[in-house]
Parts: C-alpha cells; structure tokens; sequence
C-alpha cells in the first residue's frame, strides 16, 4: 500500500491512511513508512492520515485502494459501504473459515460495489524505487480496471486490464504456497531440478483449480499467474 501510494501520488493526489495514529503520524512527520517500508523516502506530495473518514472523502471521485491481509479486507469493505465509486484490493488469499477470494467477498458484502484485483508480481519496494514493474488490474467492470490504468500507470509501473478476476485472485492465493513448498525444498537442498518441476507443477495445479473456479487457462500464463510464481518461488 505504501509503495503503491508513493508510486501514484507522483501523477495525482494521493492520501495514504493508517489504522494506527502513532505510525500515521510517524510517516508524516519522517517521510518513511519505519515499519513496512524503511528503505524507501517517501515523496513530500503523499498525504499520511489515521483519519478514515477523511481518506474516504479524498477518494470519493476516485479510486480507493485496499492493502490488508486477507483477514482485514471484510471489515473495511463493510466500512466503506456502497458509496466508493471504485475500489481495488492488493490482498491475496483465501478468507480463513470460508475460503473466500477478495471478489466473492465483496459480493456478498456490497454486490452493488464497483470493484476488482490489483495483482502482479510486484515486490514493494522496487514499485517504491521506481524500478520498472507491470501490474494486472482485474474486474468485471471493465471501466474499474481502465480507470486503475489512468491512476497508476506510468513509466514505470505499467498496469494491464483483465476481465477475469477469478484467475487474477486465484493467482494469488495459490502462488505463495508454491513459494513455501520451494523455500522448504531449497532448505532441504532438494536441488534446482526439483525447484524447477514445483514451479512448473505448481502452475499447473494452479491452472486447474482456476478452472474449477470459472477462471479462465490463459490467465494463468500472465502476470498474475506464471509471473507472480517465478518472483515469488
């Protein structure tokens, strides 16, 4: 979410909000996120508050942008009601207890919602850096995922449209099981032939779990899938 944040309020105002006030003010007054983010200055542009209902109304016209764990994106959509016109969510996984992706969440939450998935392989603090990186933003509202294209890309940060947020979330929640189980075979010296064959497997396991779920295959083969695999495993 920080570096996110920082990314785009070069090109448009942007409002970082923090649940907790201390590490809020924190930010504000020392330009760096200490806790998540230590090694990427923030920009003097990115405003910093605690105050959620303030944040809300800055995104009111736009887009807001949720960036919790999984566990955390029920209670802020319920938070933020129907009144958003567009939301996208970082989270990757399934809710704990129901198995839930991020858009079936929101459905059941707020079906009126205008929302969708913003993933790719993307580790935070090279989309702070500047450094080149391609994001997919995923909805079946196809004007949410052309205007997460408007908000974020640039020169850097390149974003591409889906209309298949199943695949997108499945993507994932899934890749970072494949990363454990290749850190796992690495630490058993398991060899890069194994390393290899997991990946490979993984993303095949991956592909048809997807379609169980009404994904589609050739999602799994983009950013969100193949390409969030390799970074993360």
């Amino acid at each position: 979410g920080t570096a996110l944040a920082a990314s785009a309020c070069l090109r448009q105002p942007t409002q970082l909000w923090a649940r907790d006030a201390a590490q809020a003010a924190a930010m504000q007054r020392e330009r760096c996120n200490a806790r998540y983010l230590p090694d990427a200055p923030l920009p003097a542009a990115l405003t910093i508050t605690s105050d959620f209902a303030a944040a809300l109304a800055h995104a009111r016209e736009g887009l807001l942008v949720i960036a919790t764990p999984m566990a955390g994106l029920e209670g802020l959509l319920r938070r933020i009601g129907a009144d958003a016109a567009g939301v996208l969510w970082l989270c990757k996984g399934f809710q704990e207890g129901t198995g839930r992706l991020g858009h079936e969440i929101a459905r059941a939450v707020c079906p009126s919602l205008s929302a969708g998935v913003l993933s790719g392989p993307s580790f935070a603090i090279e989309v702070a850096r500047g450094q080149p990186t391609a994001l997919v933003a995923a909805s079946s509202d196809a004007t949410l995922a052309e205007r997460a294209v408007e908000a974020f890309h640039s020169d850097t940060l390149r974003i591409y449209t889906s209309s298949d947020p199943v695949g997108v979330e499945v993507g994932g929640a899934v890749k970072n099981v494949m990363a454990i189980a290749t850190g796992i075979a690495d630490g058993m010296q398991l060899g890069l032939n194994a390393r290899a064959a997991l990946v490979t497997r993984g993303l095949a396991e991956m592909t048809r779990l997807g379609l169980a779920l009404g994904a589609r295959a050739e999602t799994f083969m983009g950013l969100s899938g193949l390409g969030d695999l390799v970074l993360t495993a």
